[in-house]
């Protein structure tokens, strides 16, 4: 684990993390919203920014196991991969919508692609 030198980046990654903490508990209880990327965004920024918050989050009783078995090399449930994909289509074709410019529309549709094959390539686990 990395930890970041920079004080304001630091900052930055604590509050992107507990942001996606927030949202990744919001999303077991709300269908729509999916978990278990938001618990990976959180573990990635507690990672370079905060050890402490890091092993509370990856040995956190209720919220650990998403994370652990994505570490592990055990996948992701198979629910997370529907909504990721989902919301991601989702918000894609409205920004594609909103924004004309086809240099831009082309870089989201681009991103989208590539996101969702990282997304189906990894193992998938039942659902939880």
């Amino acid at each position: 684990m990395q930890l970041s030198r920079n004080v304001s980046l630091r900052y930055a990654l604590l509050a992107i993390g507990w942001l996606s903490v927030v949202l990744g508990v919001i999303g077991i209880f709300v269908p729509v919203l999916p978990t278990t990327p938001f618990l990976l965004l959180a573990t990635a920024c507690f990672a370079r920014s905060s050890e402490r918050f890091y092993h509370w989050l990856v040995e956190h009783p209720k919220l650990g196991p998403w994370i652990r078995d994505y570490l592990n090399g055990q996948g992701i449930p198979l629910k997370g991969k529907v909504y990721a994909i989902g919301l991601m289509w989702a918000s894609i074709a409205l920004s594609c919508y909103l924004v004309p410019l086809p240099w831009a529309r082309a870089f989201m549709l681009t991103s989208a692609v590539l996101v969702s094959l990282y997304i189906l390539k990894q193992k998938t686990l039942p659902n939880r």
